[in-house]
């Protein structure tokens, strides 16, 4: 993409604050531009998303339900090609699609409900012995058979589905209804908004309960949402935390030091520890808290590079494995199913290239992620609360809707 059309967002905060003054395709391809740079990640890429279907929801021109789900469909498939890693676009791609279709299917409900009272109340007056009301042939045969979220939106005209691949019938009196539906959409995208904000706060307020006073608490490349966590149970509780890092440090370079100036200030031990450390005290550690990137179905995580170390040990020593996660990063695929791979990051923090006769013998890859199988988590720890493994196919049946669980953005 041409500079010149994304000069105006060089950071995420500008982008978000020109979305309603730019025109949807150049907010769109600026986004694009910061993905493929890097330039937005981690916990942004959520909100960054949610920001974007809203426009494309509020600007784009669609005349029926269909219309707006390959929409948002397509907008989805190219954020997730130009950030692979980011398996939480295609998450909140999920819950748009599925709030659409309920959105859709309410209104449809409704106005179905009004036409068949306005039915009733022509019928003849005929009386009858009986005061007690008769049945209903004509209510059942008004509604439709079919409990499919799109054949709900029925009557004259069929529309093929380019999301579903199904025929998709439409009222005639669909298109008055567009306006109100693109209302309630954009109503529940906000609402979508709001659960990404404020979910590493409402995980935080469960810390006083995972953690005990006297805890030694490993915690490995801790993320905001971990930072959070620990912050917020060093205000009731005094414990030691283990701040483990896989990266080699610059000489007097002290890892996590903004953490560790905080979680000291409020009375609370750190000590860090390189990942090659991590058995010698693990013996000493009472639970490992780490981040996820994305839970899949199966219970497995993408998580930071290294954290499996950590995982693994923990599980020798048979220490609990805390896993922190909002319910939005839940992904509702297998691993083996989701086609990403995980990024690669700078070489130069583990091999240092700035003299010796390793710049021509050696080819160095620094993968940033990796995936961290199910029997090594024993609590994922949400915005909604603790969660067991067993628990999360009810959560993300909550969540998503059947038809688009299969989604896959990430493919070409």
């Amino acid at each position: 993409m041409a500079p010149s059309q994304v000069s105006y967002a060089p950071t995420l905060g500008k982008l978000l604050k020109s979305l309603n003054t730019q025109p949807l395709e150049a907010s769109i391809e600026a986004l694009i531009y910061l993905l493929k740079r890097r330039q937005v990640k981690g916990d942004d890429v959520a909100n960054a998303t949610a920001h974007m279907l809203l426009q494309v929801v509020a600007k784009s021109k669609w005349q029926n339900v269909d219309q707006l789900l390959a929409k948002v469909s397509n907008t989805g498939h190219r954020l997730a090609q130009a950030a692979p890693t980011e398996q939480v676009i295609g998450n909140v791609v999920r819950r748009v699609m599925g709030l659409i279709r309920d959105e859709a299917s309410e209104d449809r409900n409704a106005d179905e409900m009004g036409d068949s009272v306005s039915d009733l109340s022509q019928l003849p007056t005929t009386p009858t012995i009986s005061t007690r009301p008769g049945p209903t042939p004509l209510r059942a045969a008004t509604l439709p058979m079919s409990k499919s979220m799109f054949n709900l939106l029925c009557v004259s005209e069929t529309v093929q589905s380019p999301v579903t691949g199904a025929s998709t019938p439409m009222s005639q009196g669909a298109s008055a209804n567009m306006h109100a539906l693109r209302s309630e959409v954009i109503d529940g995208i906000e609402e979508i908004m709001d659960e990404i904000s404020q979910a590493d706060d409402q995980i935080a307020g469960f810390a006083d309960i995972q953690i005990h006073p006297g805890d030694y608490v490993l915690a490995y490349l801790p993320s905001p949402t971990v930072e959070r966590f620990l912050l917020k149970a060093a205000a009731k509780r005094r414990f030691t935390v283990f701040l483990a890092s896989a990266e080699r440090q610059k000489p007097g370079e002290v890892p996590h030091a903004a953490l560790r100036k905080k979680l000291n200030g409020l009375g609370v031990n750190t000590i860090s520890l390189a990942s090659n450390g991590l058995m010698a005290y693990m013996p000493r550690v009472n639970k490992v808290v780490i981040s996820a990137k994305a839970v899949y179905a199966n219970g497995g995580i993408s998580t930071e590079s290294g954290c499996s170390t950590a995982a693994r040990a923990a599980q020798e020593y048979s220490k609990p494995v805390i896993v922190l996660s909002g319910v939005y990063k839940f992904c509702p695929v297998d691993p083996s199913d989701d086609g990403t791979e995980f990024e690669q990051g700078d070489s130069s923090t583990y091999v240092d290239y700035a003299d010796g006769e390793a710049v021509d013998a050696l080819e160095v890859e620094n993968i940033v992620g990796e995936y961290l199988p199910p029997q090594y988590v024993d609590v994922y720890l949400t915005n909604l609360g603790p969660q067991t493994r067993d628990h999360l196919a009810t959560i993300m049946a909550d969540h998503y809707k059947l038809e688009d669980m299969g989604l896959s953005l990430h493919l070409p």
